[in-house]
């Protein structure tokens, strides 16, 4: 029964640090479907995740710091979308420079408002989003072998932003398959000419795109701040947006896939934890320190192309300029 119950907890753990990594993939998707590459997702989420714990700190609500949040995002994502759509800047170093300016502004900012080094105060429980019991989980863990206890230790027991990470990837399919706007967002990644040609904007329908994917990074960030932790601390992404970057490339700019690869890099960040102190038969005690650095490892091997051969939309990274 102590492996079912390890299976449970890492289960767990694999789907609580996941999340983030959901919301940013599913935000990386949206952007490069329309052509538009997004190094930024790190600094929008950092950023975000700043935004969150300081608002909830002072305001005493963290649905206020999710507005936040998300409003910080959505700002960096039209500052990308400027640089890179309207003046055709090179999108790499636009979400480079993302990234920079969060790294740099959310430390200042924290030191000038809060002076505990770059950090904010610890939020108390009525500032965060708290995980909660779904009705008779407690009764069927109890009652009800393998499927009770996989309800009351997996499926119960979150946030409202874990299940709202899992209803963005359900969305996000049904936009980009299922809609008009899906169809002309994947249409213009691919041939931006023959959407400009019908009378459709390429740069309105770009800028939406990024904004949508500054308004998912912005959950991210604040599922940092405030449901995971409760604080924000300097540097807390941790390269989790290049992490989720990869997750879409895995995943072949596919929700489905992406999620998959998402849970397979919590899989291994939730590794870290459950290994701590535990004998391999042959090997013994590893250290920690390589099941932290496995998401990493994975991230450039993906990265790199050694695993399938992903396809990109043909338009990504490209500036468009229209035909005379």
């Amino acid at each position: 029964m102590e492996w079912f119950n390890w299976i449970l907890s890492s289960a767990d753990s694999t789907i609580r640090l996941a999340i983030p990594l959901i919301f940013a993939a599913m935000a990386g998707i949206f952007s490069e479907r329309a052509g538009v590459v997004d190094i930024g997702l790190e600094g929008k989420m950092l950023f975000a995740a700043f935004a969150a714990a300081a608002v909830s700190y002072v305001t005493g609500n963290p649905w206020l710091g999710l507005l936040a949040a998300i409003a910080g995002s959505m700002m960096l994502a039209l500052v990308h979308g400027y640089a890179s759509i309207t003046q055709k800047g090179d999108q790499i170093i636009s979400g480079l420079a993302v990234n920079f300016f969060a790294s740099g502004m959310t430390i200042t900012l924290g030191h000038a408002w809060f002076q505990r080094g770059g950090q904010t105060p610890t939020l108390h429980n009525d500032q965060r989003f708290l995980p909660g019991e779904f009705s008779g989980a407690e009764w069927l863990g109890d009652t009800i072998p393998v499927l009770g206890p996989l309800y009351k230790e997996v499926i119960s027991g979150h946030n409202i932003l874990v299940y709202l990470a899992f209803i963005a990837v359900i969305i996000t399919w049904w936009v980009l398959f299922r809609t008009r706007f899906g169809l002309r967002l994947r249409a213009v990644g691919e041939e931006p000419n023959a959407i400009d040609t019908a009378g459709i904007s390429v740069v309105w329908l770009r800028y939406r795109a990024v904004l949508i994917a500054g308004l998912l990074c912005g959950l991210a960030g604040a599922y940092l701040s405030t449901a995971q932790n409760a604080a924000f601390g300097k540097e807390m992404t941790a390269g989790q947006g290049y992490i989720a970057l990869a997750a879409v490339i895995f995943g072949k700019w596919q929700p489905r896939n992406a999620l998959l690869a998402c849970l397979l890099f919590g899989f291994l960040s939730a590794l870290e934890t459950r290994m701590q102190g535990v004998s391999i038969p042959l090997i013994g005690v590893l250290p920690t320190q390589l099941f932290s650095a496995l998401p990493y490892v994975l991230t450039v091997v993906l990265l790199a192309g050694f695993i399938g051969k992903a396809v990109a939309p043909k338009a990504i990274g490209r500036p468009y300029e229209k035909e005379r």
